[in-house]
């Protein structure tokens, strides 16, 4: 049996008076590839900054290896579990290598400096994610997608048993999208990463994903495999549109249809 990662049970949050998760339960198994889906508004990225720490439940609880989140120091939880924003505004004008080496901050203490062993994680994150061919330029002079390499390369950094990814190809073009989302699935199936990746493209899911977790209005709809939960009158429901689906060399592929 795979060992659960990271394990949600009965998580309850709201924004003030506006509830957007009841008692809401899944288990991260070590491994996964999770594409977490569902419409704009369903609770993704609310449930990833649950899950990275970064926002507390107002019930229920959160475990890390069986141990409570409320239990383990910021420092071992950073160690642990990466994050990845969408959007990286970067005011200061930092280098490439510079913002991956960040990655390392978590192993230090206030007045520490880089080791050799933190350049050699920076280094392994640099190859792993093709940054090194531009790790001497400015953050601010490359391409988003470029950027968004940069920002996986340093949460790699981290040597995290956990990556948490919200929208990770948004606002990319084509190429990069799938750039991206086979340097992720890389990291998952060669480097044995675990990775739970918000995202609103059914069609990349579907192709690069080994689970997927359908969630609306604060529930999951659906948990499984891509060839699961990617149906017709599931999806049809959940997202209020008529869609033609073909399944082809192993994938499910999905259309809106149109003339309707």
């Amino acid at each position: 049996m795979t060992p659960t990662k990271l394990a949600l049970e009965n998580i309850s949050f709201a924004y003030g008076s506006t509830q957007v998760l009841q008692e809401f339960s899944i288990h991260i198994k070590d491994g996964d590839f999770i594409g977490l889906i569902g419409p704009n508004g369903s609770g993704k990225s609310t449930l990833l900054k649950l899950m990275g720490d970064i926002l507390k439940p107002d019930s229920g609880s959160i475990k890390l290896r069986g141990i409570e989140t409320e239990l383990i120091s910021k420092k071992s939880f950073a160690q642990s579990v990466s994050w990845i924003s969408q959007g990286h505004p970067m005011v200061f004008p930092f280098k490439v290598s510079e913002i991956i080496l960040m990655g390392r901050h978590p192993y230090h203490s206030l007045f520490s400096f880089e080791n050799q062993e933190d350049f050699k994680f920076s280094e392994r994150a640099m190859k792993a994610t093709m940054t090194s061919e531009f790790s001497d330029r400015f953050f601010n002079e490359i391409s988003e997608g470029e950027k968004q390499r940069v920002m996986i390369a340093s949460a790699l950094a981290q040597d995290p048993e956990l990556m948490l990814l919200d929208e990770p190809t948004s606002a990319l073009d084509l190429k990069y999208q799938i750039q991206i989302m086979n340097i992720l699935k890389e990291l998952n199936t060669n480097n044995t990463m675990t990775l739970v990746v918000a995202m609103h493209d059914l069609n990349l899911a579907s192709r690069f994903c080994n689970r997927i977790i359908l969630v609306n209005e604060g529930n999951v709809v659906s948990d499984g495999a891509p060839s699961e939960v990617l149906k017709k009158d599931i999806l049809e429901e959940v997202y209020g549109v008529d869609l033609d689906l073909d399944f082809k060399n192993g994938y499910t592929l999905i259309h809106p249809m149109t003339g309707k």
